[in-house]
């Protein structure tokens, strides 16, 4: 497989999990961590940008679809929403370096753009967090190749 089909995959499997369908790009990134077969700044970067654009893609929902929250087919349930809603409340913009947290982190991207929260300090906040995220997730792979004896 090339770099640009793995940085391809990386990227396509961080932006979906970012957006509200359900998946997990950190065992991708871990695999190939440990595959050692691509630059591992690379990685980060690729898994962070991805991962940071399918929050704007929540952020732009909310921005421009919240009125429709009422409906089935919007992208988060009512519980959610009102969770969401409930957190950014509580903790306010510093909440949105916990973006990344599963579960509650896509509905609050969505929240975000409710509430019409400016783009820059959006994907300041939203990019510190998720690139904190993947840099643990990239140090522990390291760790644990490094403890396998593997190389």
């Amino acid at each position: 497989m090339t770099d640009l089909l793995i940085l391809a995959g990386l990227f396509s499997s961080a932006f979906l999990a970012a957006t509200l369908v359900p998946g997990s790009s950190e065992a991708l990134l871990a695999g190939l961590v440990v595959s050692g077969k691509t630059n591992l700044w690379l990685l980060l970067a690729v898994a962070t940008v991805g991962n940071v654009l399918g929050s704007l893609v929540n952020w732009l929902c909310g921005r421009f679809l919240a009125r429709f929250r009422d409906r089935r087919w919007f992208p988060v349930s009512t519980r959610r929403y009102d969770q969401a809603s409930a957190w950014y409340a509580r903790f306010g913009l510093w909440s949105l370096l916990f973006a990344w947290v599963p579960i509650a982190g896509d509905p609050l991207t969505v929240i975000a753009g409710a509430l019409r929260v400016p783009l820059v300090p959006f994907l300041v906040l939203v990019t510190i967090g998720k690139l904190a995220r993947y840099s643990l997730v990239l140090a522990v792979a390291l760790a644990w190749l490094g403890n396998s004896g593997a190389h």
